[in-house]
This record gives C-alpha cells, structure tokens and sequence, in this order.
C-alpha cells in the first residue's frame, strides 16, 4: 500500500511477487471466502494461452482496471469477462474482450487455462497506469455536453466516510444547473428531483452529457472520469491507496481533480475549496444558466 501509495510501481510489484509466492496454492479462489477477498491469478505465464478475467470487486474496480484487458488480449490467445451483470451493457464491444459472461455468484464460470481477478492485471502486465488510457467504452451521451453539473454525495453503507452531508452541498447548487447522480429523491435543489436513472448504462448517458461531474469516492467517480468528463473527486482524509497521497491529479484518469480533506471529517474545507474552484471555472468558461 505504501508504496502504490507513493507511486513506486516496481517497489509494489516486488512486494506483490513475494506474496505471491508465499500463498498457498490451496488457497486460491477459495469459495470459503467472499468473493472481494480471494485471489485469483497464482503466477502461472499468460501468453497465447485462453485467459479468464474475474470481476470479484466493485463496480468502480471494474470499470477503473478494464483499460488492461486490450494490453492483455494484445498477449493472449483469448479473453473471457467475467462481469457484473450490471456492467455488461457498457463494457459491450470493449477492446480486448473475445466473450462477455454476466457473473452469476451461484454459478461462476470453471477455470480457464489462466485466471485472474480484474485488479490482478495491473501486477502481471507490469503496466503502471499512466501506461495504460482508460478504457474506451461506447456511450452516446443523452444530451450534448454542456454546462449541467452531475453530483453524488453518497457511497455504500460500508464506508460512510466517504460520503458528504447533503446539506453541505446545497450552496454549490444555487445558481447552477445541477443533476443528482444518485437513485432516489433528494432534498437539494436538483433538476432531476427524483435522481438518476437506476439501469446502469442510462446513468452513463446521463454522465456523458455533463459537463462537470463533483463526486465522492465511488462508482461514479470512475465512470465519469472513464468516460473523460471533468471530474472533481471529494476524498476523505485517509483516501483509498489508488488516490496516492498528496496530489491533486491522478495518474489513473487525466480528467480528475482531487479535492482532499485536510483533517478527518473536514468536509467543510472540502465544500469551500470546490465552490473556489467552481467560481474559477465559471470566470473562465462564462457563467452557467441558472435551474428551472
């Protein structure tokens, strides 16, 4: 973690190989763990050889590591996805993908000659990220880009400190043309009261067609910023490894920004330093049409 952290690629990969090698063989793709904790991929050589690609973790893990299927296809003799059904719409046509499964939880596909876990490919390939554009995905946007701002301000109940109080948000929203990227009705002052599409590829129509997305750590981070949207990212103060530490660019999505609270629960300083931002924008970009 330190030193993806830091940015050390080779220093992560060496810790990498030696984990690897240390694992029990036995304990591969162990079915008494849930999926999000397994590995998958025990080291064994890829080349022109038939590859299975397993999707055990989020959405936002998906979609961030799918730009590694085309470098990986460019070395295999196949490559089967294995995909949230959600997700499968979007990632229809995608480079470097010869078959695409929906991943039944109670029915997995068998092993192929090699298998890895999607956030695995990263390590095998040896390809750090800005190695590797993000992955191309085919989405006509509802409406042309424009001045709308998407916003999400709320993640999964397993880390509620990544999530923002919506109250926090509201003065973002006064004078701007903003749409809620979050199923559900929302308080703020939205043109899309109701929130967002629930099918998956209708949410990224909409996203393709903003012209600002703001979000916390989640999926639609990394959708927007796949889909090469100006995105803003609203990250706690322990942010999650692939963030790194002290930046506010990522190596992963050239379109961020990063948007860091300087202390734990800090979401104050976060909001001010965002409304800063927005008020830069629009002097540049010349002022944006007000809701309704």
């Amino acid at each position: 973690m330190a030193a993806m952290r830091a940015g050390d690629w080779d220093r992560a990969w060496a810790v990498n190989d030696a984990v690897l090698a240390a694992r029990d063989p036995d304990s591969r793709d162990d079915p008494r763990l849930p999926y999000h904790l397994r590995w998958v991929w025990d080291g064994r050589p890829f080349e022109q050889r038939d590859v299975l690609v397993r999707c055990y973790h989020g959405l936002g893990d998906t979609l961030q590591f799918a730009r590694y299927l085309a470098p990986l296809r460019a070395r295999a003799a196949s490559v089967t996805l294995e995909a949230q059904p959600a997700l499968v719409p979007l990632l229809q046509g995608l480079a470097g993908i010869d078959r695409l499964v929906p991943f039944a939880v109670a029915a997995p596909l068998p092993p192929a000659a090699c298998d890895f876990e999607i956030m695995e490919l990263a390590h095998a390939l040896r390809l750090p990220p800005r190695a590797v554009p993000p992955a191309a995905l085919r989405v006509e946007a509802a409406t042309e880009p424009g001045d709308a701002i998407g916003l999400c301000w709320t993640g999964g109940d397993w880390d509620a400190e990544r999530s923002v109080p919506a109250p926090l948000l509201e003065p973002l929203c006064h004078g701007r043309r903003i749409v809620s990227l979050q199923p559900g009705a929302t308080p703020l002052p939205v043109i899309n009261p109701n929130g967002c599409p629930g099918a998956l590829h209708e949410t990224a129509a909409l996203v393709a067609g903003l012209g600002l997305v703001i979000t916390i750590d989640t999926m639609i981070a990394h959708l927007a910023a796949t889909l090469g949207r100006p995105t803003w990212l609203l990250l706690k103060r322990d942010a999650d490894w692939r963030w790194m530490e002290g930046r506010e660019d990522s190596p992963w999505y050239p379109s961020m920004r990063l948007f860091r609270q300087p202390r734990p629960g800090d979401w104050p300083s976060v909001i001010a330093s965002v409304a800063a931002a927005l008020r830069e924008r629009e002097a540049s970009h010349g002022p944006v049409r007000a809701a309704g």
